[in-house]
Parts: C-alpha cells; sequence; structure tokens
C-alpha cells in the first residue's frame, strides 16, 4: 500500500480511515497535541511579558527573532542528520521531547531573559524534529497520496491551534490573569505527545547497498536542478511572507476589539484546517506546481487586499479568506519536495526547504516592518503581493510541463 522506492524497504503499514494509514494518524496527533499547547502560551506571550513581567516591547522582538533563528538553522541540520543515521524517529523524538519540557517552564520564569532561554529551547525542539518528520511522512504515504497525506498532517497542526486558544480563553474567563497557571498544564498534552511518539514505528532504513555506500550516497546523489529551483521560487515568495503578527496589528488598526482577535485567530486555523485537507488531495490529480501557484496568487490577492481596503467588516473577511492560502501551499509544497528527490536524501531536502522558508520569512518581517514605519502599511503589504506574483510566474515558466 505504500511507495516502494529503490534502495528503501517501505514500511507494511496497513491503510484504513481516510486512506491513510496509523503512523500518519499518530503523527497527526502528534502535530495536534503540539500546537495545542503552543497555542494555549503563544498569543498570550505578549501580554505576560508586558504584564506580568514587566517587559518592554523590544523583548519580544529579541525572543522570537533569536528562536526563529535556531528553528530555521537546525532544521537543516536535523534533515541532515537524518540522511546519515536513516533513523529519524530518534531525532522526532529528541525534538518534541525537548520542546514538551521546556514550554510549561515559562510558568516559573521571573524575568524577560529566562523566557528567551526557554522560548530558544523550545524553537530548538522544532528545527530538531520538522525535517525528520516530514522525511517519515513521506515513507509512510502511498502511491499517488503524499499530497493527501501532508494536507492531512497540515490539517491536525492547524485543529491543534484552533483548540489551545479555545482553552485558554475557557481557562482565563474562570482565571483571569492567571497565565502561569494555564502555562503549567501545557505539560499534559506535552506528556501526550513522547507517548504517542513512543507508539510510532521503529522506521530505520534498510537498504540494498553495503552500509559505506549508502553512507557515501547520502553526500554524492544529487537533489536534482528542478529542486534547487524551487526552492530558489520558495525562497522568493518567502521574503514577501512576513509574520503573521502584522495582520492581527492590521485589525487592530481598523478598531477591531482586542478581544475578538482571539476569536479570529482561531476562525483563521479552522480555515487552514478544511483548505488544507482539500488542497492535499487535489494536489495528488491535479499537480503540485498548479495549486501552489494558484496559492501564491491568492495570497497576492489577499495582501493587496489588506493594502487597499481598510473598512472592519471588509478586513475580517480578508483575513479569513487568508486562510485558503495555506490549504492551497502548505502541504502541497511539501508533497512536492519528496517528490523532486530520491528517498535517501529526503532528510536533508526537507532541512533545506524548511530553513529557506525559516531565514526567508526572518528577513520578509524585517523588510515588512521597515515598510510599515517607514513609507505606510499600504506600501508593505503591496511588496508582499508583488514577490507572491513573481514566485508565481516563475513556477509557470521555469518548469517544463511534466514537472
Amino acid at each position: 500500500m505504500t511507495a516502494s522506492t529503490p534502495g528503501e524497504t517501505p514500511p507494511a503499514q496497513p491503510v484504513y480511515r481516510f486512506g491513510l494509514s496509523p503512523p500518519v494518524w499518530r503523527l497527526g496527533w502528534i502535530s495536534f497535541f503540539t500546537d495545542t499547547a503552543g497555542e494555549m502560551i503563544y498569543p498570550l506571550l505578549p501580554l505576560f511579558l508586558t504584564e506580568t513581567l514587566r517587559a518592554g516591547a523590544m523583548s519580544i522582538g529579541v525572543i522570537e527573532g533569536v528562536a526563529e533563528a535556531a528553528n530555521s538553522l537546525l532544521k537543516m541540520i536535523s534533515g541532515w542528520l537524518t540522511d546519515r543515521w536513516g533513523a529519524p524517529k530518534r531525532l522526532v523524538l529528541g525534538g518534541y521531547s525537548l520542546s514538551s519540557a521546556a514550554r510549561p517552564l515559562i510558568a516559573i520564569a521571573n524575568a524577560w531573559p529566562q523566557v528567551l532561554l526557554i522560548r530558544f529551547s523550545d524553537r530548538l525542539g522544532k528545527g530538531i524534529r520538522s525535517s525528520p518528520r516530514d522525511a517519515m511522512l513521506a515513507s509512510y504515504a502511498p502511491d499517488g497520496m503524499r499530497g493527501r497525506v501532508y494536507g492531512f498532517h497540515q490539517a491536525m497542526d492547524h485543529a491543534g491551534a484552533v483548540f489551545g486558544p479555545l482553552i485558554a480563553t475557557v481557562f482565563l474567563y474562570f482565571r483571569p490573569a492567571d497565565y502561569r497557571t494555564l502555562f503549567a498544564w501545557t505539560i499534559v498534552p506535552g506528556l501526550l505527545v513522547v507517548l504517542l511518539i513512543l507508539g510510532l514505528p521503529d522506521d530505520r532504513r534498510v537498504t540494498v547497498r553495503p552500509r559505506s555506500k549508502a553512507r557515501d550516497s547520502v553526500t554524492a546523489s544529487p537533489l536534482g536542478r528542478n529542486f534547487h529551483l524551487a526552492i530558489a521560487i520558495v525562497f522568493l515568495f518567502s521574503l514577501g511572507n512576513a509574520s503573521d503578527a502584522f495582520l492581527l496589528l492590521r485589525l487592530s488598526n481598523e478598531g477591531i476589539s482586542s478581544a475578538w482577535i482571539p476569536l479570529l485567530w482561531a476562525l483563521l486555523h479552522v480555515v487552514k484546517m478544511t483548505s488544507s485537507v482539500v488542497g492535499g488531495v487535489l494536489s495528488d490529480s491535479l499537480g503540485r506546481r498548479l495549486m501552489i501557484a494558484l496559492g501564491y496568487l491568492w495570497y497576492a490577492v489577499i495582501y493587496g487586499a489588506f493594502g487597499y481596503f481598510s473598512t472592519a467588516g471588509v478586513t475580517i473577511a480578508v483575513f479569513l479568506a487568508y486562510g485558503l492560502y495555506f490549504g492551497l501551499t502548505e502541504g502541497v509544497e511539501k508533497a512536492w519536495v519528496a517528490d523532486l528527490v530520491p528517498a535517501e536524501r529526503r532528510g536533508i531536502a526537507f532541512g533545506i526547504y524548511n530553513s529557506a522558508i525559516g531565514f526567508g520569512s526572518l528577513a520578509a518581517s524585517l523588510i515588512f516592518g521597515v515598510l510599515w514605519t517607514r513609507v505606510s502599511p499600504r506600501a508593505a503589504f503591496v511588496t508582499g503581493a508583488a514577490l507572491a506574483l513573481a514566485a508565481s510566474a516563475l513556477l509557470a515558466t521555469l518548469f517544463k510541463r511534466k514537472d
């Protein structure tokens, strides 16, 4: 039932429920509980820093910048190690365990540098686990269903991003401003994540070549022109894909009450969740590049609308419609990466892909911030839209029709 690649023994897993194997479902639930825990904290972290720890706004930028830089760098290293060791489960377990252990410690932080260290450890864990997990998903994907597998995984991730803020909202309704207790409770989904990972099959790859030759293939087997071209286009797009915090700021600037923003954030993830499944399935039949190009075009439309419309109702509608972009691209891009490279090189391929997005998005946020403050919000959004249009055009013209 699963895809068989020369030099790799595919896992013999039964397929059930939505045509997905048990390990795919298990990895989905792992992402669900991880995002549940993370989103119980992330939307409230600025309030915790400023209200409880009395830190300035600059501390938020320093914490997130350092954390995301470490996350992006580790994704490439862990991807390389996945190919060298041929045992991604160890890296997945280590990365998720580090994040699950670090996250609840924010509850006992007394100064923002302590939060910086904890967030750094959390993002370090994400950097360790992301590329090997993506490689594992590729090995579990049946023939012609990689889009469905990655779309489902992204949907579970976004489902957790809906559930986490709802838990936080209910908790804080009964325990107003009790951030520390809420953060401490994230240990529960963290423990569930570790238990789920322990139940994953040990998918150490077995090759038909001698061990020394298999190791040599990790550095000798080429990733190919199309892979590098795809990464260049993804990186170009990511230079216009700034932090969603700017979209939340846009909502606030249009007079939308802060009390409604967490609900809108949760609704956005509902759109992401449902569209990710549809987008992944469609990419298996219509093709990856078409779906990604459409996603980039939709992103350009959305960012253009953010730049030119300034009424609260329209801004809310545009914000929710933004979620469709994720369904057209997030899981589909990962399926495309898995399509483009040999099985024994998927770890480093996903490492390069994830790092390109991470560093591109960091640069995008800096560019966006400068344009927002020194020119205008409209200039920032139009720039993002222009980069998305350029990336979509390159996708349509630089590849052969069959690629």
